[in-house]
């Protein structure tokens, strides 16, 4: 499948059902650094990975047209983590995401992935303003958001949800 996004050093594209299938989204879903800062999904079989690929990315571009994107390494493939746009009840616009596997974190792969995904949703799906949620503890997370000219807006709670989260917003273009 060719890449929805291409960067620099990156090509992002559409999550697939065989994302799980090689275990990268089960290894992503159970890296130390997802569970702290965005939290255990309770995934912890390839069956498991599968459905919440279809619960979420792959049901995502059909209701959105939109939804996170793999990310992987223009010279050798390699799969790095994720990217993209979520739509979820309690924010008031999608808001954009990322989660890299540890070992490729501090490179500035979330940074450029971000970049990638922001130029997409405003060139291409014509998305204006956006937000971001980041986990309270996250620098490394807030500094990519203010380095792609997001502000913070505060804080919110998702419905149905204990955890307090930082807001940050970015106005149209």
């Amino acid at each position: 499948m060719s890449a929805l996004i291409e960067t620099e050093r990156l090509h992002l594209r559409l999550l697939r059902d065989d994302d799980a299938d090689g275990a990268m989204m089960l290894e992503l879903l159970n890296d130390p650094g997802f569970h702290q800062h965005i939290g255990d999904r309770g995934v912890h079989t390839l069956a498991q990975a599968r459905q919440y690929l279809r619960a979420g990315a792959l049901k995502s571009y059909a209701v959105n047209g939109f939804g996170m994107y793999a990310i992987e390494r223009r010279t050798d493939g390699a799969w790095l983590g994720n990217a993209g746009l979520v739509r979820r009840e309690g924010l008031p616009t999608a808001d954009i995401g990322y989660a890299l596997l540890q070992r490729h974190q501090g490179q500035g792969y979330a940074l450029e992935a971000a970049q990638g995904v922001l130029r997409h949703a405003h060139d291409v799906l014509g998305i204006g303003a956006m937000c971001a949620i980041v986990a309270p503890g996250n620098a490394r997370s807030v500094r990519v958001l203010e380095k792609l000219g997001f502000a913070a807006a505060g804080t919110t709670r998702l419905p149905g949800k204990e955890e307090t989260l930082l807001l940050f917003s970015l106005p149209a273009p």
